[in-house]
């Protein structure tokens, strides 16, 4: 329901959302509930006074006809795959994302998974923590190590960068594969992704869920990478081939891998849980107060400024970066 009879533009919050987001909007906004995004749930009343979307999960192309008057879509996090901004810049409406404010937090996260990964800090805590370290003696001799890897980073884009800066640190190579070479950068630079697996043996992927890169890290990539080789993953599960990716660390095709995204979030499959070469994340690399609360303010302050004197986005998506403010 509307639960402002203000005339301010309303504002539709389908789904779970960072509650930062409807507590910053309801000063200025009358704002509209709903459980997920199901036009059966929207009222007469909802799609005439509509104008704006708040949302962290799936607006498809139905939802957003179903809203005649809604003009900008203000998504929650960095990927924004959950909404068709295609389809959405073809209808003149605007979408943004919450780019910059959790690049370094994802940054810190990947290589902290990458470290956990390599030298199985994770396990030799739980040995520590189950009392094997008395019992049995200290933590196995580790077979992976940062020592001479060399890093091939999936998507040189805002995260990419980061994460690039931070290994250098550690006095390893980079290499990247983007669509195309990054201006300005100076890393070694692979026209395919299974040039940059065959050169590297550390593979960090932070590339974005769309119809090209869907299931791009296959078997054949896994196989480039080689029996030493590492493959992070901090971008999106749909990336992955995710039955490849359990028999390569089930066979030794790869050495190890450590994941923050999975293919069917929240359900990992089983094989791969069981798996000791893996580690393991829930979707966390940017679930700090800090960032999440830096997310939500910025997903709200385009709104904001969408609907202000200015009518314009602080941060649209390629897809909708040419849509204008209706009169």
């Amino acid at each position: 329901m509307i639960v402002s009879n203000s005339e301010a533009p309303a504002i539709l919050i389908p789904g779970l959302l960072h509650p930062r987001v409807a507590e910053r909007l309801k000063s200025a906004f009358p704002l509209v509930h709903l459980a997920e995004g199901d036009p059966a749930l929207l009222t007469a009343e909802m799609k005439s006074k509509v104008r704006g979307l708040a949302s962290a999960g799936r607006v498809d192309a139905v939802f957003i006809d179903a809203l005649p008057n809604l003009e900008i879509i203000a998504s929650f996090g960095v990927g924004y795959d959950a909404v068709d901004a295609r389809h959405a810049g073809m209808r003149g409406i605007m979408v943004t994302n919450t780019p910059d404010v959790l690049t370094e937090e994802v940054a810190d996260t990947a290589i902290g998974l990458l470290i956990n990964t390599v030298r199985e800090l994770p396990r030799a805590e739980a040995w520590l923590r189950d009392g094997r370290w008395s019992s049995e003696g200290g933590y196995r001799l580790t077979p992976g190590t940062l020592r001479g890897r060399r890093i091939g980073i999936f998507g040189m884009g805002r995260i990419g960068l980061a994460i690039a800066r931070r290994l250098e640190a550690f006095g390893l190579p980079i290499a990247y594969h983007n669509r195309r070479p990054v201006d300005g950068v100076a890393y070694a630079y692979y026209p395919t992704l299974k040039e940059l697996a065959a050169a590297v043996d550390t593979l960090v992927s932070v590339a974005p869920a769309t119809p090209q890169t869907e299931k791009i890290v296959s078997a054949e990539i896994l196989v480039a990478l080689g029996a030493n080789g590492v493959f992070v993953n901090v971008g999106r599960g749909a990336t992955v081939d995710e039955a490849a990716l359990i028999e390569a660390l089930s066979k030794g095709t790869i050495l190890a891998a450590g994941l923050d995204v999975f293919t069917d979030e929240p359900n990992v499959p089983q094989a791969l849980i069981d798996l000791p070469n893996a580690s393991l994340l829930p979707h966390v690399a940017s679930a700090t107060v800090h960032t999440r609360q830096a997310m939500a303010d910025l997903a709200a302050d385009n709104i904001f400024s969408w609907f202000s004197q200015e009518r314009r986005a602080l941060t649209p998506v390629p897809e909708t970066a040419e849509v204008t403010a209706r009169i």
